[in-house]
């Protein structure tokens, strides 16, 4: 699919393997900036593998990652991107030892030498833009799955006025929706575009995502992957009127198709 915009990841012949399960087999993918992708499939087809190794958290076993037109050379504690990649994982990952505002901050707490000050500003500035003024002081364990997502958000698009180089530039969700009544998947759903249309957020995103409502508020493009391979891709209209028989039962439930069911 053409695109005018620059391409800010590319994955070249990407190859993972657990074990003996060869999870990608060979994957070819471009993220384009102002995207907005959802990568869709089977459980267990490595749609979360895909988004760790864009985020420099697992090395593929063969194959090349290109970060802004640049091979990407560190991995996982070595990375030395360009540009920023902000994650977003299925369970939130906060610490629940910490305080929201704490966890928020974790990365400039720790690797930058702002002042506690200026990072508690940066932080309820990025907590307000989800929606969830003065909860700063508030820990985990006292908010819903809903505002706990929420919260891992702000994490993901908080800036290091230290190092602009490093701010998010496109981020990764995990799930974004998984577990959430059908009200709150709304409101996530909801922010995911906002934050991509507010000049604080994030203009380009990729998401892992099985849920119907998910794909169709907030995907733009759709990729289908299944055993390895990227079987399918189009836009979020084409996703629901292809004729092609593996997305068409994915999305159907059915037991009878080209999917094989795992038992």
């Amino acid at each position: 699919m053409p695109h005018d915009f620059e391409t800010l990841i590319e994955l070249r012949g990407i190859s993972k393997s657990f074990g003996n399960n060869l999870i990608l087999d060979g994957i070819d993918l471009n993220i384009h900036q102002g995207q907005a992708m959802a990568i869709i499939g089977p459980s267990g087809t490595g749609k979360s593998t895909i988004l760790r190794i864009l985020a420099g958290l697992l090395i593929p076993d063969a194959g090349e990652v290109y970060i802004n037109g640049l091979k990407r050379k560190g991995w996982v504690d070595d990375i030395r991107d360009p540009i920023g990649i902000g994650m977003v994982f299925q369970n939130a990952a906060l610490f629940d030892s910490l305080t929201v505002r704490e966890n928020v901050g974790f990365s400039l707490y720790q690797h930058s030498k702002l002042p506690a000050r200026t990072i508690q500003k940066l932080v309820d500035e990025k907590l307000e833009m989800v929606g969830l003024p003065g909860i700063g002081d508030r820990f985990p364990a006292e908010l819903s799955g809903g505002m706990r997502k929420r919260v891992s958000f702000a994490r993901a698009i908080l800036p290091n006025p230290e190092n602009p180089a490093h701010n998010p530039e496109i981020i990764l969700y995990d799930e974004p929706t998984a577990g959430l009544d059908p009200i709150a998947s709304t409101v996530i759903e909801d922010l995911i575009r906002d934050l991509q249309n507010n000049g604080g957020g994030c203009k380009t995103y990729v998401m892992v995502t099985h849920q119907d409502s998910t794909i169709r508020r907030t995907a733009d493009e759709v990729i289908f992957l299944y055993q390895g391979k990227i079987k399918w891709s189009g836009d979020v209209e084409q996703t629901y009127s292809t004729d092609n028989a593996i997305v068409r039962q994915f999305f159907s439930g059915s037991v009878d198709g080209p999917i094989k069911i795992l038992n």
